[in-house]
């Protein structure tokens, strides 16, 4: 009985490092978890960009701007832009928060009256608007005791639009969509294919009068109806259940969600081509679905990752289409608005689905 278990055990082992995918998902993938999970999850918020509408253009304003940049919580940055178009910036998704200080902030302060600047927030995502709130009143604050040693003068009157009441499941569901419509279209599309395959019934498929266009069209036009489905379902608890506010054009969402599936339906696909049982498809699928997920934005800022990360997050479909969906739902973003988000999901979308379709055909 020893012997039959040693044995068995070699067997297993052997059929293991012979097998070049598995190999890699064994080795590889915990390493590269590893370091997202290292760089990506972080509870901190930092280096928020910050809008500064200075009116008072004083020595005092000056400084306190700089104060802003104490802890590395915020990025000042002057903007040209009129004051009548700052929320123009938060529905496109240049800006996230905003300093306004008023044209008397210094005389007021020189006179130790008490000042109120304004401080507005994109509640899109609602744990970043509070905690930097935080931030800027407790900044506010210490730089107040410091001009006058007195009662702080200078007060933060806050305003967080899309989301006043800060409620994070208005952050959530936008995010669980694109997240589901992600794995249920990659992991459905690859495991099918590579399914087949083991059967043998993909190659009966090859050799009958079927085109190969019509095949991939097929096989994927399931997947990506259940997509939509599923993206419809959560959509509709979330809005009747949970109150989420969707004040953009559902039209327009289930349009890009369709040209985002093109991506997703395309990598399941690449996958299938890569990986010759199911259990390896599944493997890659969701390992592919957890980087997507973590360098999306969707827990942390992008912001908040370290700069090389930064770049990375720009190989990531879902980055842009995740932008899509709070900009639609929370913010009633048209198109023009989004139109750098929709113009690289377009590229993604051809691009990962031609190569794919190709790399198909030949295999």
């Amino acid at each position: 009985m020893w012997r039959a278990f040693v044995g068995l055990v070699k067997k297993e082992f052997l059929q293991i490092f012979r097998d070049r995918n598995m190999l890699r998902l064994i080795f590889a993938m915990p390493l590269i978890q590893l370091i997202l999970f290292g760089y990506i999850v972080n509870t901190e918020v930092r280096r928020i960009p910050l809008d500064v509408y200075d009116f008072d253009r004083s020595q005092l304003s000056r400084e306190f701007v700089n104060a802003m940049q104490a802890g590395d919580y915020f990025v000042p940055r002057r903007t040209e832009t009129p004051l009548a178009d700052l929320e123009d910036r938060f529905k496109d998704g240049s800006g996230e928060m905003a300093l306004i200080i008023p044209q008397d902030f210094s005389e007021k302060i020189v006179k130790r009256k008490k000042v109120t600047v304004g401080l507005l927030a994109d509640g899109a995502n609602s744990n970043s608007a509070l905690i930097g709130l935080g931030y800027a009143a407790q900044i506010a604050q210490k730089f107040s005791q410091e001009q006058t040693k007195l009662h702080p003068p200078v007060e933060i009157k806050r305003q967080i639009l899309y989301n006043p009441e800060a409620e994070s499941v208005y952050f959530m569901v936008p995010g669980i969509v694109a997240a589901l419509l992600t794995m249920l279209s990659v992991m459905l599309t690859s495991m099918a294919i590579v399914r087949e395959r083991e059967r043998g019934t993909l190659e009966q498929l090859l050799v009958t009068p079927i085109s190969t266009i019509t095949l991939l069209l097929g096989k994927v036009t399931p997947f990506a109806m259940l997509g939509l489905f599923e993206m419809v379902f959560v959509l509709t608890i979330g809005v009747l259940w949970f109150g989420v506010p969707f004040v953009g054009s559902p039209v327009l969402l289930f349009v890009l969600a369709a040209v985002y599936l093109l991506a997703t339906l395309g990598l399941g696909m690449f996958f299938s081509t890569v990986t010759t049982t199911q259990q390896q498809a599944m493997f890659f699928a969701w390992f592919f679905s957890i980087f997507a997920i973590l360098t999306s934005g969707f827990f942390t800022p992008i912001a908040n990752m370290p700069q090389w990360l930064q770049y990375v997050t720009y190989l990531n479909p879902m980055r842009f289409f995740l932008s899509i969906v709070r900009g639609i739902m929370m913010k009633g973003a048209g198109f023009f608005d989004l139109l750098p988000e929709i113009t690289t999901q377009t590229i993604f979308a051809i691009v990962i689905f031609s190569f794919s379709a190709l790399r198909f055909t030949k295999r």
